[in-house]
């Protein structure tokens, strides 16, 4: 695959970032563009590894060897043929995912990987400006009805591929614009959202259809979508975030940064926002160390933060690849974000004890202490500390989708760690009820979220129509 001494001959290389004293000042992406020449050079240093464990190590199985060789060779059409028939959305993927493949990539064991995540951005944009991304509606319509709740990744990514089975999808959002946590959770800065909305345009002209402000089990009842539809998709995300539970949790001014940042991308959509929260001219304090955090983080630059501070309980991961976590393994190891480069002060091990606040019921100080390696994160004696803060931002993940409204309506069976429970073809306890995505596994990645969506329209497909011509 590529060229064969290509591992040899070329170095990696990633496009450049806009300088951050230039980006702060906007929400447009934040890379530079990149030579074609630099990108075929790129799918050259593919290596004719026999066993290409970047397959594995891609949740949709992607067949990277096969674009990488044909982006060297420029037959780009056929690259991105190759890209969508494992992949709804490159171009999501190629923006936001952290790139498990390139962490399994053969070169990777003792060279920088490939850059496949770049390669593959490219294949899709590129496809794009040339017109060859068209709708793909069925060639019959099987009279099926299938409900999608949520439309995130996941969601999407089902719908597709039912509709273009021959079934009559319906997305349901209870947000105002469809995209789930691509519209609302993550920043412009990482993906600009007319991104969403020409893939939405196509689904559309595909036969899908896209109904928003409505959240199944609040304001439309489940019973509802088992009464009009033949089958039903729950993909509604793992959005119950975990909670600080220390003294002075409640004072004004410690939100949960999924409170934050869906605002902010309203701002940047045209919307007015009453009561905006707004980093603008204060101190903030970020807890959490993963990426909502940093995304926190540059929503905070741009707001323009006095100062950022990020904590994690975790200790500070090495700066090269851990020998716990060796090739072909995901690397436990210290990773700078775009936002990281634009300011603030990060630091580990450090747990909040509590926080204290004004007369009037603001946060003024946060309280914390250092701490040891888990799972006992025993405080040390005499590293007790006060921090001033105007603003905390609690970005510590999620612990599953929430549980009251629809999921309790429906009375799908929860696991011990509170996901929804699906057989091997993504369906429920309940008879054509089925699960995707982080509903089902939990909080995790845009790239297995759109994995999971297929597999589970492959799984609807089969149950509505004995048989299944959708990929696994």
């Amino acid at each position: 695959m590529g060229k064969l001494t290509g591992f040899m001959e070329y170095t990696r290389e990633v496009p450049g970032r806009r300088p951050p004293t230039e980006r702060i000042k906007d929400w447009f992406e934040i890379y530079q563009p990149f030579p074609e020449e630099s990108i075929r050079n790129q799918g050259a240093r593919c290596m004719d590894c026999g066993v290409p464990f970047c397959h594995t190590g891609c949740p949709v199985n992607n067949i990277i060897p096969d674009w990488n060789d044909m982006v060297f060779r420029g037959r780009w059409r056929e690259a991105i043929r190759v890209l969508h028939s494992t992949n709804n959305f490159p171009e999501f993927t190629g923006r936001i995912c952290p790139a498990p493949c390139e962490a399994s990539c053969v070169l990777a064991i003792n060279e920088p990987a490939v850059t496949i995540k770049n390669i593959e951005k490219t294949i899709v944009d590129r496809a794009w400006e040339e017109g060859w991304i068209v709708p793909e509606p069925p060639a019959k319509k099987t009279g099926k009805r299938v409900a999608v709740v949520g439309s995130g990744p996941a969601g999407l990514a089902a719908a597709q591929q039912l509709a273009r089975a021959g079934h009559a999808v319906t997305v349901f959002e209870k947000a105002d614009r469809i995209g789930g946590l691509l519209r609302y959770g993550i920043p412009n800065f990482k993906m600009e959202k007319h991104l969403i909305d020409r893939r939405i345009d196509q689904m559309r002209s595909e036969g899908v259809e896209f109904v928003v402000n409505v959240n199944i089990g609040v304001n439309k009842k489940a019973s509802d979508l088992r009464d009009d539809f033949h089958a039903i998709v729950l993909a509604g995300g793992a959005e119950h975030a975990r909670d600080l539970k220390v003294p002075g949790r409640e004072l004004n001014g410690i939100h949960f940064a999924m409170d934050f940042l869906p605002q902010s991308n309203k701002v940047c959509e045209g919307d007015a926002v009453p009561d905006q929260i707004l980093a603008t001219g204060k101190r903030v304090v970020i807890i959490g160390g993963g990426d909502t955090g940093a995304d926190c983080l540059g929503t905070s630059h741009r707001q323009g933060a006095a100062h950022v501070t990020q904590f994690e309980l975790l200790p500070k991961p090495p700066d090269e690849r851990s020998p716990e976590t060796p090739w072909p393994m995901w690397p436990m190891q210290l990773r700078v974000e775009s936002s990281h480069e634009e300011g603030g002060l990060r630091d580990w091990s450090v747990n909040t004890v509590k926080f204290t606040g004004d007369a009037n019921g603001n946060v003024k100080k946060l309280h914390g202490v250092r701490v040891g390696p888990p799972p006992k994160f025993e405080a040390k004696k005499g590293t007790e500390f006060e921090l001033d803060v105007d603003l905390v931002l609690l970005a510590m993940g999620f612990t599953g989708p929430v549980r009251t409204g629809m999921l309790d309506e429906l009375e799908v069976a929860i696991d011990g760690r509170g996901n929804v429970v699906a057989d091997s073809n993504y369906m429920t306890s309940v008879p054509g009820v089925f699960a995707a995505g982080d509903t089902r596994r939990g909080q995790s990645l845009v790239v297995w979220a759109i994995a999971e969506g297929r597999k589970a329209a492959r799984g609807v497909d089969e149950f509505l129509m004995g048989t299944s011509t959708l990929p696994q």
